[in-house]
């Protein structure tokens, strides 16, 4: 493994780029390359089989591209997939998503956690070992925010659907006295603006990318695989989808027109272009 390799990340789509976001961030000599699997989003509304394959395969590309670490910036991808990649690839360091359950738990005055998040997060066994384990003596609150993945991934990030999909789902936490909310999928930190309005200031939202930028950085030290060059990192971009709409978005997510690379090639299980 070579230190100077690149980080690989993925996503089922713009979501994982909230992470990207946080490691270049806090790791900024580090190469980083970044999969969206737009061809198949949203991941939280597909089988668990699904979202195993889809991972795999984009596993085994980022690898095909030099990654010395993966990165799984997906919740749902991590639910049902990341205990599967780290057997199927031994040698090869993961880092998934964890629902900030814990922190918010200890964080919380009145005792009401609310996490929003898509469907195949909270049916996974990783959610309920987070609430089971770190959220006994809370109460959580749960909504799957129907629709807004779609929504971030178009670039609405303060449209009249997106607002309302928002304020539907926390009126009610809010009149159940929410003062901490989680977010349980790499897409909605996009959003926090907008959940900020809603939500007013006395509610704390936990954005769990920075925590796994330091969990990467552990990782690679552990390794001993840290970069060693002195430059600001490349960032490259990859999609199932189409690259020209996915280079579109970009600005209205807050970042730069970084390379984005169409994959034409048949390499996942269904066509994708």
């Amino acid at each position: 493994m070579k230190k100077n390799s690149p980080i690989g990340i993925f996503d089922s789509g713009v979501g994982g780029l909230s992470v990207l976001r946080a490691i270049h961030k806090h790791l900024p000599n580090e190469d980083l390359f970044y999969f969206a699997d737009q061809g198949h989003v949203p991941y939280g509304q597909r089988s668990l089989e699904e979202v195993r394959r889809f991972s795999i395969e984009i596993t085994d590309f980022l690898l095909a591209k030099g990654a010395k670490i993966i990165i799984v910036a997906c919740n749902t991808a991590s639910a049902a997939a990341l205990h599967h990649l780290r057997e199927k690839f031994p040698d090869t360091p993961f880092v998934g998503m964890e629902p900030a359950v814990k922190p918010a738990a200890e964080q919380t005055n009145s005792g009401v956690v609310g996490v929003l998040a898509t469907p195949a997060t909270f049916q996974g066994k990783l959610y309920a070992s987070v609430v089971e384990r770190f959220a006994s003596n809370v109460t959580v609150l749960q909504n799957t925010c129907d629709g807004l993945v779609e929504e971030i991934e178009r670039g609405t990030l303060d449209g009249e659907n997106t607002r309302q999909i928002l304020d539907d789902a926390l009126r009610d936490m809010l009149g159940r006295g929410l003062d901490t909310l989680v977010m349980g999928c790499t897409h909605y930190p996009f959003v926090i603006p907008l959940i900020e309005e809603i939500a007013g200031i006395n509610v704390r939202v936990i954005d769990p990318a920075p925590a796994v930028a330091k969990q990467v950085e552990y990782r690679l030290e552990s390794i001993n695989a840290k970069s060693t060059g002195n430059a600001e990192g490349a960032i490259q971009l990859y999609t199932s989808g189409d690259a020209e709409r996915l280079a579109s978005l970009l600005p209205k997510l807050g970042f730069e027109n970084f390379p984005v690379t169409g994959i034409e090639r048949c390499f996942l299980s269904t066509t994708l272009l």
